[in-house]
């Protein structure tokens, strides 16, 4: 067993990434550690590399909330995990068990969460420390550098589209073909949707296609809203990117009783209407990630049935280069760090 390990951490708001040597961290009775295989890049890393996060934030903090790996060591009251057990960790880092949340088991809303590389070291190291209640079970068919992903991207649109009350057959449009929205078309086409994919440019609707989508509107040709009232509206229109304008503008092209859920966090306003909501009793709604047990159904279901995140792998070492082709937009779709 080493005694020290490789990560990358951020020393202050704003500073460049450090590669360097810490100790290897030991668990307490309730944590367990992980030898980390993946840890992928999500664009809500910038919130600790740059520091907005806006309720404060202790530097130097390991970035990371999308790890795969396997446990290392166990605390003494751990029961549920065991040395050896493939498992991941995404944002949802733990919870108290007794605000007025989690008791009624809605723990993603606990009012004491841990939110992983927040308040607590992330991914982009050898090894991690995680809350027991925190880790998911990652299934066989799903190598690390294809689970990472699924912890932050994968959980966020497959909770979302399946707590949404749209029923197999309904209209369900993905604005968006990035880091979420490539999954949230896999995962409405396999849900059994009429699975519509927004884009901006013709040359996507190869690749919208290619992953599940029945139909594809280019929002660059005509209006997106419009588009949808053509094919009769849409039950539900899943937002996964974060562009209010362009969020907004999709308000229109709801059908009746139809809802606008918005996973793509833009810290601008949206701008719709009362009368737009009132007219065909249409709804606004948000969501926020899962718990470690919606990670585990999210990577059953992405086994089972064939749903991948397209990925580009860097090594540990590269975690600048990697996260600077995450910022620039140009990754297709996710980026993952990759450890020896």
């Amino acid at each position: 067993m080493p005694t020290t390990m490789k990560v990358v951490q951020v020393s202050k708001p704003g500073a460049d990434f450090e590669v360097l040597e810490r100790s290897v961290p030991e668990p307490n009775r309730n944590q367990v550690r992980i030898k980390v295989e993946a840890c992928g890049i999500c664009h809500s890393d910038v919130l600790v590399k740059e520091g907005l996060w806006p309720y404060g934030l202790e530097y130097p903090r390991v970035p990371g909330h999308e790890i795969a790996g396997r446990i290392d060591a166990v605390g003494s009251d751990v029961s549920l995990w065991t040395p050896g057990q493939r498992v991941g960790v995404g944002w949802h880092g733990g919870h108290c068990f007794i605000c007025r949340p989690c008791r009624r088991g809605n723990f993603i809303n606990c009012r004491n969460q841990k939110i992983t590389a927040i308040h607590v070291d992330g991914g982009y190291a050898e090894y991690m420390i995680a809350d027991s209640e925190a880790v998911a079970a990652i299934p066989d068919a799903l190598s690390a550098p294809e689970a990472a992903p699924l912890l932050c991207a994968g959980i966020t649109v497959f909770n979302a589209l399946r707590n949404a009350g749209a029923q197999a057959g309904d209209t369900v449009a993905v604005q968006g073909i990035g880091g979420l929205g490539h999954l949230g078309i896999q995962y409405a086409r396999q849900m059994g949707f009429h699975t519509i994919a927004i884009g901006r440019g013709g040359d996507k609707a190869e690749l919208a296609k290619k992953l599940g989508a029945h139909d594809y509107i280019d929002s660059g040709a005509e209006a997106a809203s419009d588009a949808l009232q053509k094919l009769g509206g849409a039950d539900l229109i899943l937002a996964t990117a974060p562009d209010s304008k362009s969020i907004s503008a999709l308000a229109n092209g709801l059908g009746p009783n139809g809802k606008l859920l918005v996973i793509g966090a833009s810290p601008e306003p949206l701008n719709i209407s009362p009368v737009q909501l009132i007219a065909g009793s249409r709804k606004v709604a948000g969501w926020a990630s899962g718990t470690a047990k919606d990670s585990e159904e999210t990577m059953e279901f992405s086994a089972l049935f064939g749903v991948r995140p397209m990925i580009e792998k860097y090594p540990l070492e590269k975690a600048d280069e990697a996260y600077a082709q995450m910022i620039s937009g140009r990754a297709r779709f996710r980026v993952v760090l990759t450890m020896r």
